[in-house]
């Protein structure tokens, strides 16, 4: 399960969103946190086909910190896999790019202050050790570029150097979803934003959370809202942690998975459970369409559509998997 942290100024309806994305209220403390499933139709297709017990969908946590941009918020940040920026797009005097601005800010010097505390404690230990020197190197790197006010997405990293800076929490290497909260009605156009911004009614969409979900779709698309707020950030989400979805079928259960693109069919086994990684035989796969094309699992298989795929297979959005395996 993925941590998303919701980030804005002040007023910006970053809490609203939350609201809006989970359907509970703010319960205070550190941050305000909730999980939902994220929204995958083929479940219960799967689950009417296979007769399942029950249907387990994927699931995505929601962070939003009261005060936003505090020293307590970016600790708590720094926790998540990638943050929903969430930008004021509706009034007279709406800047959603000058806040943004404002936001990347906050965000690179709040980088710039970590990295620069790391540097000076890893200097010292530099003067006896090469492995220090190795990651002074990768720190001075990373401070060049936010001296220069530039994100650390923006450099070529090796995975081990990923790896230790991602160790530091920093905010400039997580994936950044745009949300612009856009007026009741308003065009999905949202100007003077980076490609790939969503635009979502975080007022409407607090309005619609709770209701039934028929309900709230006719309401949505009273406003001309074809698909609801929670699945376009959800989706976005995925897109910008590079995520595919895998799912399981059977008489116990209909489950959706997450797994990173062009993961192993072992590692895909290991999110299911570490044992079944461990003792790894094969994978049986038959892909979602062919099972609803055929009727079933087993008619899939009797129809010749199931494959059985050894530890280089390389597992697909849609695939649905069955793990032999040996402890």
């Amino acid at each position: 399960m993925k941590d998303v942290g919701i980030v804005g100024v002040p007023y910006s309806g970053k809490t609203t969103l939350f609201k809006a994305l989970t359907s509970v209220g703010t319960a205070g403390g550190r941050s305000n946190q909730a999980v939902v499933d994220v929204p995958d139709e083929r479940l219960k297709v799967l689950t009417d086909l296979e007769g399942s017990k029950k249907t387990v969908h994927a699931k995505v946590r929601f962070v939003d910190v009261p005060g936003g941009l505090t020293a307590q918020g970016i600790a708590e940040f720094r926790q998540t896999d990638a943050l929903c920026i969430v930008l004021r797009s509706y009034g007279p005097d709406a800047d959603p790019a000058g806040e943004l601005g404002t936001v990347e800010a906050e965000l690179l010097l709040a980088d710039l202050a970590s990295i620069e505390s790391a540097l000076e404690k890893g200097r010292k230990k530099a003067r006896s050790s090469a492995e220090a020197q190795r990651e002074v190197d990768i720190l001075e790197r990373a401070h060049a570029l936010l001296d220069s006010e530039r994100s650390l997405r923006e450099e070529k990293w090796d995975e081990d150097e990923l790896k230790f800076l991602r160790g530091f929490g920093a905010l400039t290497l997580k994936p950044w979803i745009v949300v612009a909260n856009v007026a009741e009605g308003a065009s999905d156009e949202v100007g003077g934003l980076p490609d790939g911004s969503l635009a979502v009614s975080a007022s409407l969409e607090a309005e619609v959370a709770g209701m039934d979900e028929s309900e709230a779709r006719d309401l949505l698309a009273g406003f001309g809202v074809e698909e609801p707020g929670l699945g376009k950030v959800i989706r976005a989400s995925y897109r910008a942690l590079d995520l595919i979805t895998f799912l399981t079928t059977g008489e116990d259960e209909s489950r959706a998975w997450e797994v990173g693109r062009g993961a192993k069919a072992p590692e895909a086994a290991g999110v299911i459970h570490s044992d079944l990684e461990r003792g790894f035989i094969r994978a049986e796969v038959v892909h979602y369409d062919d099972i609803v094309a055929a009727g079933s699992w087993s008619d899939a298989k009797d129809q010749g559509r199931l494959r059985v795929e050894g530890k280089d297979y390389e597992v697909k959005e849609g695939d649905c998997l069955n793990i032999r395996f040996a402890v």
